[in-house]
Formats: C-alpha cells, structure tokens, sequence
C-alpha cells in the first residue's frame, strides 16, 4: 500500500456561486473520505468563472468513485474530475 497525490478539479455552476462554501463543504468530504494534508487553491478557467482545484494525500488502494459522487452533489457544483493522481514516494 502506498501514498497517491491527487488533484481534483471542482468546477461551480456560475461564476456567481461563492466559492468559499465549496470550499468548506469539499475538505469536510476529502477528510471524511480518508484524504489529508488538503490544500484548495482557486484557479481561473474562462469567463470570469474560477475552478477549486484541491489537492491531497490519500492511500492509492481506495476508490475515488465515491469521493467524486460525493464532490458532485455538493450544491451549486457542475463537476469534480481527477485531473491528476500520483504515487508519492518517501
């Protein structure tokens, strides 16, 4: 078993949501799905719209599908896809 690095990008339904509950509501699901060391960084994609781009340490050997289900239904989220998954070695 090791260590995965993995990003994930939350993309909001408007550039009018407040990105900060996102926020709040994703790391409570990072952390309750085994995930740690969470950093969210907001990242400019188009047309005044901002992407949440969280990236954590989580063990490789467990799913992400239920994470991203979980990320998703989040209010006033369009989508959350993996946009990067490493194994972390040291």
């Amino acid at each position: 078993m090791g260590t995965a690095l993995i990003k994930i990008k939350i993309m909001p339904e408007s550039p009018d949501i407040d990105l900060k509950d996102i926020e709040n509501q994703a790391k409570n699901i990072i952390s309750g799905e085994k995930g740690e060391k969470t950093k969210l960084e907001i990242e400019p994609v188009a047309f005044g719209i901002n992407a949440i781009i969280a990236t954590f340490a989580r063990d490789e050997t467990l799913e992400s599908d239920t994470l991203l289900k979980k990320l998703q239904e989040i209010p006033n989220v369009s989508s959350a896809e993996v946009i990067d998954f490493r194994r972390a070695f040291g």
